[in-house]
């Protein structure tokens, strides 16, 4: 069973802003994203204030967030949340650890995903994301 992208009509692109400070990592996330005909970057943010200016904007499906944003990962997760409740978060770290997680998931995020991970494995995790 495939989900359709939520948008504003059948076939619309889930609607999607990438966060990070990495803007090598940034421009690497967007190629990989916009490549995908179901999902559509509408705003990239290098810091928090970017980040939640842009979601109040878009009020976007996803929001791929940094763990170690500038502004603190877990304080914009909280924020998207009470401005944009309907925006689903994904974290994207290099940090593993129980502590990382267990701090964004309680601010919110509906799936961790590392670094490491490979493009397949991102798109999956956003897909499922905004399935739900």
């Amino acid at each position: 069973m495939s989900a359709e992208p939520s948008g504003d009509s059948p076939g619309t692109p889930w609607r999607v802003i990438l966060c990070d400070d990495n803007a090598m990592l940034l421009e690497a996330l967007c190629e990989v994203v916009r490549a995908q005909p179901d999902l559509e970057v509408v705003g990239t943010a290098v810091n928090a204030e970017q980040a939640i200016a842009l979601v109040r904007r878009h009020e976007p499906d996803l929001v791929v967030l940094d763990v170690r944003f500038p502004g603190g990962g877990h304080f914009v997760a909280e924020e998207i949340g009470r401005c944009s409740p309907g925006s689903r978060i994904v974290a994207f770290s290099a940090y593993g650890d129980k502590g990382s997680v267990e701090e964004m998931r309680n601010a919110g995020v509906a799936e961790y995903v590392l670094k490491g991970a490979t493009n397949r494995e991102l798109l999956a995790a956003l897909r499922r994301v905004a399935s739900r």
